[in-house]
């Protein structure tokens, strides 16, 4: 039933409680206006709370309609099968009404109803709602201040949406819009700026006087309406045209925007002092204007570097940068978001790839000189000699010492942090997105610098560097400038190991400087103890054989340090080392139970998340790397206890736990039993589905299922009662397909026949899963669980999974892999699977070619048996027989030779194909022979070396030399069932074999060892 006017009283009731703080009340509203959403007029009753008048101070009620609002366009306004949705008359009155009620005083409110009409624009514009920017524009013409600011709002929300769509039916709509949109935006937003610096001149000039409050809201709107424009001409710059960087077309608007927008930059600054003090509201948005500004230079930059690089954009932006980089006034070096996105500008357009020069390219004629790939190397080769005359060698090399000297050097408040809250100062200075501070932007943008001109800045550096340490000597305590700068130094060539190895002895550097600097323990050394720890994982390429245990010792002391940040920063740095291709691990194994025990001191002090993951990281890292885990254990086991125990909740935390667990199993190996009591509680948590971490922990759970598994010496109880989670991980998705086969792979190789008596309607449910439901490569990777179920219980499995064996028939006998390499591996395989059957079980096989089920999913399939099933597999595995693995080709031809005895009409007819693939096969399998011996022979000495408990791998052969097909003389079995197929057909029988070719017919003899 439909929501009519009347029902208003009723709806704005339900929104009120619905935000009530008593659950009795909320609980019910909540479900009613849930109930309600589907009805149609349920949008539009909400619509009219929002709009109306009367209720204009109830903001609360208002926001939650618009929500309910917001969350019904998601939901209902595109038509769907499973409902109803909003009707086609219901929603051209919503649009009107939304059009109507733009000029909305509260702000939150006409945010709200910016956003609704963003979303419907997103589905409706333009099929069904052509008129929406006329609209917005026609109303644009006589609107007042507060009017064209929500138009506006309203016009950055729905371009900002509208923007993100891919096709390119909708990136030209996009492109419409903007040509539409941009000239008049653009004038809009010149005439601001005029009128904004000229309110804040008066604003400067008024100091000390009280003008009016309402011409400062009225300037603060055009203020606000001003940067919304912004956003806009940036929605129709960027994503109105093609980026040039592939199109290499002109953008015309860039030339004629990005000088503008610098002006206003240059415009804007100075405002920064004048009106900090008497107006903050105002000096607030002179920073977020500027900042702006800068940010869209940035974002048109990246988007359009060729028509950037126009010699009226790209020489005054890098200049400006540059300058305010390098030499800015006071108040601009106060304003941190401004320089970063001055770095930000400058990095960008350093590493531009469009902007390095052509240095290798191959010949081309005169006629390829127009070709795109020629236009794009002639502007860059241009772009490139600009920029060599804007950073000739003595602006890099001063860029370069600004940076160290300047942004890399700590702040009051940066020592004040470090001393207070150590742990937090080091993940700041650590983890901390370059764009977000001043001082990693800084080293961002100096890294890049270095490697564009490392050859020029490498003796700049190492000067820096040696200055800073004659500066500074090793024996001082206070913090001076000097220390200062050395800390900075230290930075600096931490960051550029590479390139400034050529310059500087790694080793002659730590055994002076760095040694002495470490052996110093005053507390104001804690900065250079840390950076000296960075230094040190930061240059492990470079450190040779004959350094490597000084710095493993110094590592492992400073793990002992008693600043925290000293002992994260050594712990980060010994997971460096110690996964280093060239780690020493016979330099460390002494070091082992100090660097444990420190591992263990260092999860206890710290209190934050990202320093417990990084502290799990590391004895992750050493479990995984090392040899001497096994002494360790006793100490390990309740480590991991404790920490799964204290990190409920904290899902990230648990993955690097379950991640350190798979590596501790791998080292106890067939110990691992020992820390089971700890192990398969959190095991049997990390694989139920129905745990609320499910989605975070179960990809981490189930490698560690699979690790302990491949490492138990037998099955115990627990794990086989483990295995129904396999079942219904397998009914939410095959996610973990791989991981779950190889699990099912390790229960039947470890647990057996008692694996198979309690578990086998969940095995034949996890094959009936996958069979039929997975693409071809699942298909491929779960083939080899089957054969080896066949393999291992040949009577018992093929009943049990009656249901896949049909699905494998209609895989062999569907056609369409004639042209499609997956689908003839997936049919090969299959075609080997249902050959081993017949083999070992030929009494079920030929009760289930015979089965009606069967019949009627073939049909049901679309194939068409002309004669016996058995018979038109035989044509697969004619035909597969050269697709297949040798012991799949033996399989083939055993099952070949098992169909002569079989009383089948026609199977003589086939008899010289059949008798030529197991001659083929019988010759091709001697010459294995002795390879198998030979392998056979390694297996029973090494059984020997086992001791008590057999490796995986050692069941796997087993399993294989015992493998009937194995055991099976294919030679044997073809003589044997020759014989009784002559005594079966008689007289016919000699005919098709004195029809045969007598070169066939004389190697088939040769196979069979028949004179």
């Amino acid at each position: 039933m439909a929501l009519s006017a009347a029902d208003l009283p009723a709806m704005y009731s339900l929104l009120t409680n619905s935000m009530s703080g008593d659950e009795s009340v909320r609980k019910p509203a909540e479900v009613a206006l849930a109930q309600s959403e589907a009805r149609p007029g349920f949008c539009s009753c909400l619509m009219e709370i929002i709009s109306s008048k009367d209720l204009a101070s109830q903001v609360d009620v208002r926001l939650m309609a618009s929500v309910y609002f917001k969350n019904s366009i998601n939901r209902y306004w595109r038509n769907r099968r499973d409902s109803s949705g909003i009707s086609n008359e219901e929603k051209v009155h919503l649009r009107q009404k939304l059009l109507s009620h733009l000029r909305e005083e509260n702000y939150q409110i006409a945010l709200m109803l910016a956003v609704l009409i963003s979303k419907i624009a997103r589905i409706d514009y333009p099929k069904q709602w052509p008129e929406l920017f006329s609209v917005l524009a026609q109303q644009l013409q006589s609107a007042d201040v507060l009017s064209s600011h929500r138009i506006f709002l309203t016009l950055f929300r729905t371009l900002k949406e509208l923007s993100t769509k891919k096709l390119i039916a909708d990136q030209r709509t996009f492109a419409e819009i903007s040509s539409h949109f941009f000239d008049y935006s653009w004038h809009l937003w010149q005439s601001d700026v005029q009128t904004i610096l000229h309110g804040f001149s008066t604003l400067a000039q008024r100091f000390n006087s009280n003008p009016l409050e309402q011409h400062h809201e009225e300037l603060f709107l055009t203020c606000e309406r001003w940067l919304l424009c912004l956003k806009i001409i940036r929605q129709l710059v960027i994503f109105g045209f093609p980026g040039d960087a592939y199109s290499v077309q002109e953008v015309r608007p860039v030339k004629e925007v990005s000088p503008v927008l610098l002006n206003a930059i240059q415009s804007f600054l100075p405002y920064c002092s004048t009106l900090q003090k008497g107006h903050p509201k105002f000096w607030d948005f002179v920073k977020r204007a500027c900042t702006k500004l800068m940010k869209v230079l940035v974002a048109i930059q990246e988007r359009h570097p060729f028509s950037f690089s126009d010699k009226s954009v790209l020489p005054l932006v890098m200049v400006f940068c540059l300058n305010k980089i390098t030499d800015p006034e006071p108040d601009v070096l106060s304003f941190e978001e401004f320089l970063i996105q001055c770095m930000v500008m400058v990095k960008s357009v350093l590493e531009c790839k469009e902007y390095k020069r052509s240095v290798i390219g191959r010949a081309m004629d005169e006629k390829a000189i127009n070709t795109v790939e020629q236009m794009k190397k002639n502007i860059s080769n241009a772009v490139s000699g600009v920029l060599t005359s804007l950073l000739p060698s003595d602006r890099i090399i001063l860029l370069c010492n600004v940076l160290i000297r300047r942004y890399f050097v700590l702040t009051p408040n940066d020592l004040e942090e470090c001393y207070q809250n150590p742990e937090s100062f080091h993940h700041e200075q650590d983890m901390v997105q370059w764009t977000e501070k001043l001082r990693p932007c800084a080293e961002a943008l100096y890294i890049v610098l270095f490697q564009n001109h490392s050859e020029l800045l490498g003796p700049v550096v190492v000067s820096i560097l040696q200055e800073a340490m004659n500066g500074s000597p090793t024996s001082v305590t206070e913090i001076t400038p000097e220390l200062l700068l050395k800390d900075a130094a230290y930075g600096a060539a931490a960051y550029v190991y590479y390139e400034l190895s050529n310059y500087l002895s790694f080793k002659d550097w730590f055994n002076g400087a760095l040694s002495h600097d470490l052996s110093n323990d005053h507390p104001n050394m804690r900065i250079i103890h840390r950076k000296v720890a960075i230094i040190l994982g930061q240059w492990v390429s470079e450190i040779k054989d004959d350094t490597k245990r000084s710095v493993y010792c110094a590592l492992v002391r400073l793990l002992q340090d008693k600043d925290l940040s000293v002992r994260l920063a050594a712990c980060r740095s010994l997971c460096l080392h110690i996964e280093d291709a060239n780690f020493s691990q016979r330099d460390f194994t002494d070091l082992l139970p100090i660097c444990w025990d420190s591992c263990f001191k260092l999860v206890e002090g710290v209190q934050e998340f990202d320093s417990k993951v990084q502290v799990l990281n590391l004895i992750s890292i050493l479990i995984g790397h090392v040899n001497q885990v096994i002494p360790f254990a006793n100490k390990l086991v309740p480590f991991f206890q404790k920490v799964w125990e204290e990190s409920s909740g904290e899902s990230l935390l648990q993955i690097q736990l379950l991640i350190a667990l798979k590596n501790f199993v791998i080292a106890l190996g067939y110990q691992s039993t020992s820390c089971y009591n700890m192990l398969l509680p959190i095991l049997r948590k990390g694989i139920d589905v129905n745990s609320p971490d499910e989605i975070n922990l179960l990809e981490d759970s189930m490698l560690l299922w699979e690790a302990t598994l491949s490492h138990a010496p037998s099955m115990v109880p627990q794990l086989l009662a483990f295995f129904p989670c396999l079942v219904e991980i397998m009914e939410r998705s095959f996610d973990h397909l791989q991981v779950g086969v190889n699990i099912m792979e390790d229960y039947i190789i470890l647990g057996g026949m008692e694996f198979l008596s309690m578990h086998a309607s969940s095995v034949a449910k996890i094959l009936d899963l996958i069979v039929g439901n997975v693409n071809d490569r699942g298909l491929l990777s779960t083939f080899p669980i089957i054969n080896l179920l066949i393999q291992c219980f040949p009577m018992e499995v093929p009943p049990l999974i009656n249901s896949t064996l049909q699905k494998l028939v209609v895989i062999c006998l569907s056609g369409g892999d004639d042209y499609d390499p997956s689908k003839s591996a997936v049919k090969a395989s299959s075609a080997a699977i249902l050959a081993r059957v017949l083999v070992t079980n030929t009494n079920y096989f030929a009760q289930l070619s015979a089965e009606s089920s069967l019949l009627g999913l073939l049909q049901n399939s679309g194939v068409s048996i002309e004669e016996n099933v058995l018979l038109a597999l035989v044509d697969i595995w004619l035909d597969k027989v050269d697709n297949v693995s040798s012991v799949q080709k033996k399989t083939y031809g055993l099952a070949l030779s098992v169909i002569l005895k079989l009383r089948l009409p026609r199977i003589l007819d086939k008899l010289d194909q059949i008798l030529s693939v197991c001659t083929s096969v019988i010759l091709g399998c001697n010459d294995e022979v002795s390879e198998e011996e030979s392998s056979a022979d390694n297996m029973s000495s090494r059984s020997h070396n086992e001791g008590n408990i057999p490796s995986k791998e050692f069941r796997r052969r087993q399993i294989k030399f015992s493998d009937p097909i194995n055991q099976l003389s294919l030679e044997a079995s073809v003589r044997e069932n020759l014989q009784t197929c002559a005594a079966l057909y008689g007289e016919p029988f000699n005919s098709a074999i004195n029809s045969m070719h007598p070169a066939a017919l004389s190697q088939l003899k040769q196979a069979l060892k028949m004179s």
